[in-house]
């Protein structure tokens, strides 16, 4: 699993365009940056829509005038449910919504989540973290299904 320390990997994430579904690269995204990024399981499940992302929205003002250039979450979902996800929660400018539709974002950090048992497939842990020049700076890696260790208010007591 990826530690404090660590570089993210290299990997191409989807994101909506105004073109369409397209990809970005974890280095266009974390290098020369203060990003923060949460983690979910599933766009559109009880916890990330009503407690995770929504947390996040509220604070981004305040982890911006701390200085953070980006706000971003990812899941195993395809680009269009990620973005019907941010339209659905009104993260417009606020959150970065990005795809990692095969997990290979969350199997290269070593944060996939096994859901197949209950028909869910393969997909994120919760967590968040944050990353300064691609190095990870603070990682917040939830126990159990909570939001707690991973929220907003942790993160922005970090950054």
């Amino acid at each position: 699993m990826v530690q404090v320390g660590d570089r993210i990997p290299e990997v191409a994430l989807g994101e909506m365009t105004p073109a369409g579904p397209g990809t970005i690269g974890t280095g266009e995204i974390f290098g020369n940056k203060k990003v923060v990024l949460l983690g979910v399981p599933g766009a559109f499940t009880p916890t990330c829509s009503k407690q995770h992302l929504p947390g996040f929205l509220a604070q981004a003002d305040a982890l911006r005038a701390k200085g953070v250039d980006t706000i971003a979450c990812v899941s195993v979902n395809d680009a269009f449910v990620m973005d019907a996800w941010g339209q659905d929660q009104g993260a417009g400018e606020s959150v970065l919504m990005l795809a990692d539709g095969s997990g290979v974002f969350a199997k290269a950090l070593g944060l996939e989540l096994d859901l197949i048992d209950a028909g869910l497939g393969v997909r994120n842990q919760r967590y968040s973290m944050v990353v300064e020049d691609g190095v990870v700076t603070h990682l917040n890696v939830e126990p159990g299904k909570e939001c707690g260790v991973s929220s907003a208010e942790t993160i922005l007591d970090q950054v």
